[in-house]
């Protein structure tokens, strides 16, 4: 028993942590900030105002997790986001293909369980904040009404993930709410806002039921009335739900964080509005046996607050791709922007237009100009609000924050600020170390003086040199445009054999293209158009073109659109090889082609993108002269993804097994062992609702062998099914030779590896 007698003063509920890093929001940025800055050896204190991790992946919202794979929309092929959050997003995928928020939340939970340097304070809302002087945070206050505790928390560094920025702008740090001018930074794809808004809304997701009888349904007295009337409502269908229903949206013209509540209220009333009329207009007789299974309480926000780093990311970055020194993370979903009037209005619910490939995100974008302590992460980092419309999405601010986390730690082991890590020689070792650890920034391809693989050879007995893609699988018909996507070599002339079945006598052509910027995958220079004859039924053509590929790069082997021909694929799956088609995805505004209105600073061009498995069959092919680039040199090289070329080691089609030998002409102490597989970074793996068909990567290794000078096993790993596989030994090793023995992990795979990584 515990009792208290009358206290005359206030009672103190406060409890006080301190650690290097404190990161204020538990959304997917600061998750992957918090554990990336644990793994690099730093103390974090995360803190969270919901029940759960995740934001708006979280179940409390429910929206998938995506960034620049676009639902494999657009044309950044193996553009998944790399490090912490294709970690989090495999891992969904082992345990959860079906796409049940509920059990990325527990995902996230235990991922941050499971680091013992983080302190998880969860139900905890960030209040106050005190200053050291006025460019220096020294801690913030919070406090969790579920055990009645104020907390009090000191660090050296603070990051802002909150979403709205409550941490930044109590700490006074510029910010900017809307959108900008076109003339302001030339961009043309600003808004009008007097038409459009300033502001993307909120949504408010619902999932529905079939309990196999009918259900009556009564509308509070809150539901708005005569939703049916709304012009967006006529894009409804009964069988869509979940974040599918992204497009109940409002809010743009209020203020998205005062009014958030507010906004809340609408979205309820029309919500349940639209759900009477669903259950009792008489338009929805398969909705008879459905009822409301789940409607949001917390509606998922896009926009607010943009806070101001050392640089402004903008339009031409993305369109142009521009080139930073201090590039720390990618992007690549389209300048997505949506009307403020949202559900209420009359424009269409979205304006997306694409860049021909991913951008870079520099590093200045991520920390306060005026704030020497705090850095940025998530939707609320330095960009304008055309540029925030790609930036804003969940895999892309989750892949900055990684870049956050790692440059929390490094500034801590340096004893240096923020803005002191953009200098030259700190911002070379941030790349470093991020692309050590998957994050993948684009062209930015360090060597990393501490991996021991740079001084080693390689051998192996075999490996795949590709002259033919089997011709073992189904007809495709050429409704559309279909292209084969291949590692060329410049100055090469290829010649190309494909199977046909037509229906009847007619002519078919075939082109080959390159990508203007070798490092993208839009095929937008046609180098040569062969015309080929073909006769009614089966044949065997070769195709031999004149011209060549002026650089190393992917060509497109496109076969155009005739509807009396098929065109033999193949089984064979492999790691950088992909077929693409030049359809359709009017989800993300891919309708074959972009063609943007003149003077908006957006270019036009196709879309050719892959189908997602178990279709997207490879394109039968005998191939000359053959493609030799899949050599064991590869998984030395630090790239750990297709770029220019697949950079990885593929062993031959036919090969159940295979042994790759690393060697050293002297000892080496070695510690750590990293092995880098492929989990396929063209697919999205979208955490929710949409489901997957396998639940691995059919290109990633399960099952190897690491073994030291041929004797010593060192691990034998029967299911794997995640990227990188990290082995820290209990004691160093001095070896000159270790080998892995990697198996078949598909009968139409054969075993790839990107890199290997010795410290």
């Amino acid at each position: 028993m515990i009792k208290e007698g009358f206290a005359s003063q206030r009672k103190n509920l406060i409890k006080e942590y301190t650690a290097d890093l404190v990161v204020v929001g538990g959304g997917m940025s600061g998750v992957c900030c918090a554990l990336t800055a644990a793994r690099a050896g730093i103390k974090v204190i995360l803190v969270q105002d919901r029940p759960v991790l995740g934001g708006n992946a979280s179940s409390e919202v429910r929206l998938w997790i995506l960034g620049a794979t676009s639902h494999m929309g657009n044309n950044n092929r193996w553009a998944r986001e790399g490090g912490v959050i294709d970690e989090i997003l495999v891992e969904n995928l082992y345990r959860n293909k079906e796409g049940n928020p509920l059990i990325l939340d527990t995902i996230l939970l235990e991922k941050v369980y499971e680091e013992k340097t983080i302190t998880l304070l969860l139900n905890t809302s960030v209040y106050q904040i005190d200053k050291g002087d006025d460019r220096h945070i020294q801690a913030v206050r919070g406090f969790c009404s579920q055990n009645s505790t104020e907390y009090y928390l000191k660090a050296s560094l603070f990051c802002d993930a909150s979403g709205d920025g409550v941490l930044a702008f109590q700490a006074g740090a510029s910010f900017r709410m809307g959108a900008e001018s076109p003339d302001e930074f030339g961009e043309g794809f600003a808004p009008d806002i007097e038409d459009y808004g300033e502001l993307l809304g909120h949504s408010l997701y619902f999932y529905t039921k079939d309990v196999g009888k009918p259900v009556k349904y009564v509308a509070p007295s809150y539901a708005m009335k005569n939703v049916g009337e709304l012009p967006a409502i006529r894009k409804y269908n009964v069988k869509d739900h979940g974040c599918s229903l992204w497009w109940v949206e409002h809010g743009g013209r209020l203020d998205t964080i005062h009014q958030s509540e507010d906004i809340k209220w609408t979205l309820w009333s029309v919500v349940y509005g639209l759900w009477d009329h669903v259950k009792n207009s008489g338009q929805f007789p398969e909705a008879e046996n459905l009822t409301l299974e789940w409607v949001g309480t917390i509606p998922g926000k896009r926009e607010s607050r943009r806070f101001i780093g050392d640089y402004i990311l903008r339009q031409q970055d993305l369109v142009d791709q521009n080139e930073h020194f201090d590039a720390v993370a990618f992007g690549g979903w389209a300048m997505d922007l949506h009307p403020a009037d949202g559900v209420l209005g009359d424009n269409p619910s979205c304006n997306q237009w694409h860049s021909k490939g991913i951008y870079q995100i520099p590093y200045r974008c991520f920390y306060s100009k005026d704030i020497e302590n705090l850095f940025l992460a998530g939707r609320i980092i330095s960009a304008s609000h055309v540029a925030f419309g790609s930036s804003r999405v969940m895999a892309t601010c989750a892949h900055g924050a990684q870049a956050v986390g790692m440059a929390a730690a490094l500034a801590t082991q340096l004893g240096i600020k923020p803005r002191a890590i953009a200098e030259e020689e700190n911002i070379k070792e941030l790349q470093i170390r991020l692309n050590r650890v998957g994050q993948s920034i684009p062209r930015v391809h360090l060597e990393d003086p501490t991996n021991k693989m740079k001084k080693a050879r390689v051998e192996t007995d075999q490996r795949l040199v590709l002259s033919e893609i089997p011709f073992d699988g189904s007809w495709k018909p050429l409704s559309v445009s279909s292209a084969q996507l291949l590692p060329l070599q410049k100055d090469t002339n290829y010649t190309f054999h494909a199977l046909f079945q037509a229906k009847q006598s007619t002519t078919l052509q075939v082109q080959l293209r390159e990508s203007s910027k070798a490092f993208n995958f839009t095929p937008d220079v046609l180098l040569e158009e062969i015309t080929i004859e073909l006769r009614e039924g089966e044949q065997e053509v070769e195709i031999a073109f004149s011209k060549a590929l002026k650089a190393d790069q992917y060509g497109f082997l496109c076969f155009m659109a005739n509807e009396a021909v098929a065109i033999k694929t193949s089984q064979s799956r492999i790691t950088g090889i992909l077929s693409l088609f030049n359809h359709q995805n009017p989800a993300v505004s891919n309708f074959g082609r972009q063609d943007p209105p003149p003077n908006i600073g957006i270019e036009s061009f196709e879309f050719w993108t892959p189908e997602r498995r178990p279709k997207g069959e490879n394109i039968a092919l005998k191939i000359k002269p053959s493609l030799d680039v899949f050599r064991p040199d590869n998984i030395r090289n630090g790239k750990l993804r297709p770029t220019l070329q697949p950079n990885a080691y593929v062993a031959a089609l036919e090969s159940d097994q295979v042994t790759i030998d690393i060697y050293w002409d002297q000892l080496q102490e070695v510690g750590e062992i990293v092995l880098f597989f492929d989990p396929d970074y063209d697919h999205p793996l979208e955490s929710s609702l949409w489901g997957h068909p396998e639940n691995a990567s059919p290109f990633c290794i399960s099952h190897y062998k690491l073994i030291n000078c041929g004797t010593t096993l060192l691990s034998s790993v029967e299911e794997n099914h995640q990227t990188i596989n990290r082995f820290i030994l209990d004691k160093p090793l001095l070896t000159k030779h270790l080998q892995l023995v990697l198996e078949r992990p598909n009968k139409n795979v054969p075993c790839s590896i990107f890199e290997i990584q010795c410290f």
